[in-house]
């Protein structure tokens, strides 16, 4: 008789058990967090509201702007429910709760990944009702379904890298609120990008960043999708600035990962 056969051990975990237990155990956090959920949600949405009723007249007197916009302002709404993320995976660390998970059969890592993927879910559907609002306010894009498909493919990517991203900064932080803090400054960058406003209107120092940042690019290729505009080689640095985002997120978050939870050993 194995040790796993004897009385009163559970065997391990296999195939991706574990990883759909926590997938699970975040969906449900989520659900009970009702507040956050919310806002995560209504912020982006005020904010598109904001833009294309008060400044959009200014911007674009044509009553076009809000096709402009919307493409941003999905990425502000990934950027605002994935940053969650870091400050429960920062709790999870700091909780001791990792501790416990590591004298059981099954990956402690496993609920990192529960974060990620509950994460995508959660945002894609926030992001859905953001479009929907955005039918509402006069948002016409002209994409047909493959076009439509393919921005979705784009969000998504876009949204587990960035959730990655703010799982690694969790695993980080020194403390929740540390976490939230942090997590709270990767939420400027589509205000540093064509998200709003044309790069080519901004000051030259400015422009440059705008122009060679991941945001521009990533919402370019969105932009373009939905209105069916060109968007050149946008597409390409788009997926190439996802994967490289993804990536390094993994690589530094795993390696986060087995050092401070090996302390906890």
């Amino acid at each position: 008789m194995s040790a796993l056969d004897t009385p009163g051990l559970r065997r391990p975990l296999t195939g991706l058990t574990a990883e759909a237990v926590f997938v699970r155990r975040s969906l449900v956090q989520s659900l009970r967090d009702v507040e956050s959920l919310l806002m995560a949600i209504l912020l982006p949405v005020l904010m598109m509201v904001l833009f294309t009723f008060v400044f959009g007249g200014a911007i674009d007197p044509s009553g076009g702007y809000v096709d402009y916009v919307v493409p941003g302002i999905i990425l502000l709404c990934a950027g605002f429910g994935s940053s969650s993320t870091a400050t429960t995976v920062a709790t999870d660390m700091n909780s001791g709760m990792i501790s416990r998970l590591r004298t059981m059969p099954l990956r402690s890592s496993a609920v990192l990944t529960g974060h990620a993927i509950a994460s995508l879910l959660r945002n894609l559907v926030a992001t859905g009702v953001v479009v929907v609002a955005a039918l509402i306010v006069g948002f016409r894009p002209s994409a047909d379904a493959l076009s439509w498909a393919a921005a979705i493919a784009v969000i998504a990517l876009y949204i587990l890298a960035i959730t990655y991203l703010f799982t690694a900064i969790g695993i980080a932080a020194g403390s929740p609120a540390a976490a939230t803090g942090y997590g709270f400054i990767l939420l400027f960058a589509p205000y540093l990008s064509s998200a709003f406003v044309p790069v080519e209107t901004m000051p030259d120092g400015l422009r440059w960043v705008a122009e060679n940042q991941p945001i521009t690019p990533i919402i370019e290729t969105i932009r373009g999708l939905l209105m069916g505009t060109s968007s050149g080689t946008a597409p390409w640095w788009a997926v190439g600035w996802c994967l490289a985002i993804l990536a390094v997120a993994v690589i530094w978050g795993s390696w986060l990962f087995r050092r401070k939870a090996g302390r906890r050993h």
